[in-house]
């Protein structure tokens, strides 16, 4: 990025403000794309949690406390600097969620009971669709709630999934 910054200054100071104007484009792409990669983090870790609960049926306070800890980053990090927009839109989750779905696999057999499971089984016996509506469920939280409730929020969806109610 450096590098950008460098010639967008060279490009302003030259005059020559299509290109720097093609710059401030590739600076916002870099910076759009950096954002995605570290909600898309957060997702994989979200969803690595929400298969160990389908599969093993409990929910241990340390996995709600990762997936709320995710819901709650991936809110921040989504909300765009001006506080009103979202580098990901509400109905623009299909294909990150797919992603980290597949990318969720093989951590999470090796966690389900002490890796028992081979990623290939794992998905066997996994209803995806259902993973990937709570998750939904949880990432449009994100969208309705301020900081203060979601975490509020996020509790009344943990309540529902096998074992959420101990």
């Amino acid at each position: 990025m450096t590098q950008e910054l460098w010639d967008l200054r060279k490009s302003i100071l030259d005059g020559r403000y299509d290109d720097a104007l093609l710059i401030v484009d590739e600076l916002e792409l870099m910076i759009r794309k950096s954002y995605i990669r570290n909600i898309r983090s957060f997702l994989i870790r979200l969803i690595i949690h929400l298969i160990k609960n389908q599969v093993e049926q409990r929910l241990i306070n340390s996995w709600a406390a990762s997936i709320k800890g995710s819901i709650l980053e991936i809110q921040d990090l989504n909300l765009q600097d001006n506080k009103t927009s979202h580098y990901v839109k509400q109905g623009e989750w299909e294909d990150l969620l797919d992603a980290a779905y597949d990318a969720a696999i093989d951590p999470a057999s090796a966690e389900i009971f002490d890796g028992l499971y081979t990623p290939k089984r794992l998905q066997t016996m996994l209803e995806k669709s259902l993973i990937v509506s709570i998750a939904k469920d949880f990432l449009n939280l994100t969208y309705t709630n301020s900081q203060k409730s979601l975490p509020a929020a996020i509790d009344e969806i943990l309540i529902n999934l096998p074992s959420g109610q101990e």
